[in-house]
């Protein structure tokens, strides 16, 4: 009887563990190492546009966020044959250093020169890399949504491997439209220059899109994926354009930016590309055993924009409207125990108020009602169209 007993206590304590976890937890040395290495995004523009290169370091695996922002460095562009071209730290971008217009010869080589937290970091040094004008941008309706794809060729065959960035902009709309305001504890009319219900957002690129003509007798890029827009995404609910951005890459530098790709986007089963040393040409020279992350390359960017509004869209293409957004009747007098839901609800408990509520069409009882959230469009964009706006 008494092994019996034990025997049950051993169940239960081993059913106790499973639940609450007993287990010790187990750090790999790659979570816990104190490694922090520089990050370096960007290209020198060789032609009339800026360059602006990123400078950022990368954090513990076990730490938020994966990388800070790179402040207080200098940043040169040198030419092989001497030339110095200073970058400027932006004031309003931490950890962005920008150039305008450096129109380089491009006959020369350059190379990036950074010098940050005691250590200096040289690039090899780069050719001029021409890259060929954006023939256009072309969208495909799916069952999965809008793909959105980039075609592009040289005619001199040179050029041969692609990457592509590019910027988001859609104008949308709050759930419900809000035509009152509360100014001076009052409820009243909102002004032209007052209104929440139309505002445009964006986005960049967090994709790596590549392509590459190499084994064709021709240098053509035809309909390459560039994104893949959801059916019922808010981007289409009423007016969206991408900004493409086209860059030409040396040979390794496609290398650099396929092998990113398949590190970053392609990994999750084990018949998935297994991760791989990144190999950049930006090095740390204080520090050869250091890895530094990038590739610089040098070539003028090709862009191309295209809108395109929801009327060009199927019916059934509608944005998802958010559940929880819901209109509530607030009066002056609640019926059940007579309290001033506008004066504690509206003016001081921050429900905005949507349109009026009449009895006999005539005297205004209280208003409807919603959160700031559901009719007040700048909690995610901003009213001010953009300047290149349609």
């Amino acid at each position: 009887m008494m092994k019996k007993n034990k025997d049950i206590w051993c169940i239960i304590v081993i059913l106790g563990c499973i639940v609450a976890g007993c287990r010790k937890p187990y750090n790999p040395p790659a979570i816990l190492a104190p490694n922090s290495y520089l990050v370096v995004e960007g290209v020198i523009n060789s032609g009339a546009d800026s360059t602006v290169i990123t400078l950022s370091k990368t954090v513990n695996l076990s730490e938020t966020p994966s990388s800070t922002l790179l402040s207080n460095a200098t940043v040169t562009v040198e030419a092989d044959g001497g030339a110095i071209y200073p970058l400027q730290a932006s004031m309003s971008n931490p950890g962005k250093y920008i150039a305008v217009g450096l129109n380089l010869d491009n006959t020369k080589k350059y190379r990036l020169h950074i010098t940050a937290s005691g250590n200096e970091y040289l690039s090899d040094y780069v050719a001029v890399k021409a890259t060929p004008p954006i023939d256009s941008i072309t969208y495909k309706i799916t069952e999965k949504g809008l793909q959105i794809n980039s075609n592009t060729h040289d005619v001199t065959n040179k050029t041969r491997y692609y990457r592509w960035a590019y910027e988001e902009t859609w104008r949308f709309h709050a759930r419900f439209n809000s035509g009152l305001i509360v100014k001076n504890g009052e409820v009243v009319f909102r002004g032209n220059d007052e209104q929440i219900y139309y505002c445009y957002a964006g986005d960049m690129s967090s994709n790596i899109v590549l392509a590459s003509s190499s084994k064709l007798v021709q240098d053509v890029i035809s309909q390459n994926p560039v994104t893949l827009i959801q059916s019922n995404s808010e981007k289409l609910g009423i007016r969206y354009s991408i900004l493409l951005k086209q860059y030409a890459l040396t040979k390794e530098g496609y290398a650099f930016w396929e092998n990113m790709k398949k590190n970053s986007e392609q990994l999750g089963s084990i018949f998935d590309p297994q991760p791989s040393e990144i190999k950049g040409n930006i090095h740390n020279v204080t520090n050869p055993a250091e890895p530094v992350v990038g590739y610089l390359s040098v070539t003028n960017v090709q862009t191309k924009r295209i809108f395109i509004s929801n009327n060009d869209l199927p019916l059934t293409w509608q944005p998802q409207v958010d559940a929880f957004c819901q209109i509530d009747s607030v009066l002056f007098a609640n019926p059940h125990n007579g309290a001033n839901d506008v004066q504690n609800q509206i003016v001081n408990g921050g429900l905005i108020p949507i349109s009026t509520i009449s009895k006999d069409g005539f005297h205004v009882i209280g208003y409807t009602a919603s959160t700031v959230e559901c009719t007040d469009c700048r909690v995610r964009g901003q009213v001010t169209a953009p300047p290149f706006w349609k």
